[in-house]
């Protein structure tokens, strides 16, 4: 035996995950070397030893009732799109472009996910929802950051850093080279992985995908912080200048990325991080809502909401009183990214289905009920650790809509956001000047405007004005018209 596997047997043994080599000797070399690779890389057993016994402590523990400790938002922190002027969201919008335009602003987007509910394995940035374009929830993004480029001026760049995983990332940077990274310079695209975790049962004991593979899941979105500080992208962004980053998910098809009201209110208000939210109008949604506890801002998970909490309303307005739905849309400064880089994040336990190798009889199972967990971290578990915080309420049909499912499900799917396009880019016509926007003979209402003629509704008034429209209407940018 080599001096790397005695040294590796001697480890796991120590820590009880010597099961992880029962197949050695019916191993090719070729897979002898994989089964190395992926424990030096993927398994610190102390590490990992710690991490459960944390996960577990945390998650039997006895949780203390929220209920009674909830506060909304302070008003002076908090913003509605639907409640400002026009004059006071032109002002943030001029503030957030100012800052485009230096060059100060980048974005980060959340893709590690595959589109497993969508019946994909691709990355789901990749999917395409057959809006008449074609397009996929990568490209309708990066024609919002060229869209916007063009609307600030000047020289600045808006840096993109996409967060893949093991499970994406050398697909989707072949998609984007295949794709010419949808016009954009592919220097200021930048791709990087976050973290894998081994997957464990019940017992803490790791499971193994293959004879010769662990089994591995990303560490969830909160595994952000660690990623850009071990792929130096925390050095990249102070070099360059970047001082305040948006970060989001890659399955909201109406994300306003790098939006430059956001973007303004936060540097406005001096904060060292922010969140976009929704207005929650039922009380049973499933969405956490953001709100204050113990002086501090965090997310609170709908399932912690008592039926009463959930329920309460203001006696001013009828709305709800914890109604901030959170939807990972976030702002963060560089300075406060570097600030909690080392901080030791909670671990949540996910019980899943994960297929494995038993390892008393070689044979790959998949489970029909929970047998593992996977540790995840969540990215609003640094809210707390903000000096300076503060929210803004975005209108649901112009900033959300989430592509998590199959059409089958009927919500939150291929049609679904497909209506919510539509329905935006309908309304973004008749506010332009159109005199009607007709549905076609099969009641079909496509109408698709492409990022590259319009961000947000803006400069459609020479299309628009005084025209009748009957869908399917599909409006493009310059640029893709000369190249059709």
């Amino acid at each position: 035996m080599s001096a790397r596997y005695a040294t590796i047997a001697e480890q796991l043994a120590k820590w009880q995950q010597g099961h992880l080599l029962t197949f050695w000797d019916e191993l090719t070399e070729p897979q002898r070397a994989a089964l190395l690779d992926s424990l030096s890389d993927s398994v610190d057993c102390a590490s990992l030893d710690e991490a459960f016994r944390r996960a577990m402590a945390t998650a039997t523990s006895t949780k203390e009732d929220l209920n009674e400790l909830l506060k909304p938002f302070a008003r002076e922190r908090y913003l509605s799109v639907a409640e400002a002027t026009e004059v006071e969201l032109e002002d943030l919008r001029q503030a957030g472009l100012e800052q485009i335009r230096q060059g100060r602003v980048g974005v980060i987007l959340l893709a590690g996910g595959q589109g497993t509910r969508l019946g994909s394995t691709a990355p789901k940035g990749t999917y395409n929802v057959n809006l008449p374009s074609g397009k996929s929830l990568f490209q309708l993004q990066a024609e919002r950051i060229r869209k916007l480029q063009q609307l600030a001026g000047g020289e600045g760049r808006i840096r993109w850093y996409i967060m893949t995983s093991e499970h994406t990332h050398t697909e989707t940077l072949d998609y984007f080279k295949q794709h010419q990274y949808f016009g954009l310079p592919s220097d200021q695209v930048r791709l990087f992985r976050q973290r894998s975790v081994p997957c464990v049962n019940f017992e803490g004991r790791i499971l193994l995908d293959e004879k010769w593979k662990v089994a591995t899941a990303p560490d969830g979105n909160g595994g952000i912080y660690r990623a850009l500080k071990d792929e130096g992208i925390l050095d990249e962004l102070e070099r360059e200048g970047v001082m305040y980053l948006h970060a989001h998910s890659v399955d909201n098809i109406l994300i306003k990325v790098s939006d430059p009201v956001f973007v303004g209110y936060c540097v406005r208000k001096s904060a060292d991080c922010g969140v976009k939210v929704i207005e929650k109008v039922q009380p049973d949604e499933a969405v956490g809502v953001v709100c204050e506890v113990k002086g501090k801002y965090q997310v609170v998970e709908y399932s912690e909401l008592s039926s009463e909490t959930a329920n309460r309303r203001n006696t001013s307005d009828g709305k709800l009183t914890f109604n901030a739905g959170n939807i990972c849309n976030h702002f963060f400064t560089t300075e406060f990214l570097r600030r909690i880089a080392e901080t030791t994040m909670p671990l949540h336990v996910a019980k899943k289905k994960i297929p494995y190798v038993d390892v008393t009889t070689g044979e790959r199972l998949k489970p029909t009920a929970p047998n593992g967990i996977k540790m995840e971290k969540f990215i609003f578990d640094v809210f707390p650790l903000a000096e300076r915080f503060v929210a803004l309420e975005g209108r649901r049909e112009e900033e959300f809509s989430a592509l998590k499912n199959a059409d089958t499900a009927g919500i939150d799917c291929p049609s679904s956001v497909r209506g919510d396009i539509y329905r935006l880019h309908r309304k973004w016509l008749i506010k332009a000047g159109a005199a009607e926007v007709l549905d076609a003979a099969d009641a079909s209402f496509d109408c698709e405007i492409s990022p590259l003629l319009s961000y947000a509704g803006e400069g459609l008034e020479m299309a628009a004005a005084g025209q009748s429209f009957r869908c399917p209407v599909h409006l493009t940018g310059a640029d893709e018209r000369e190249q059709q």
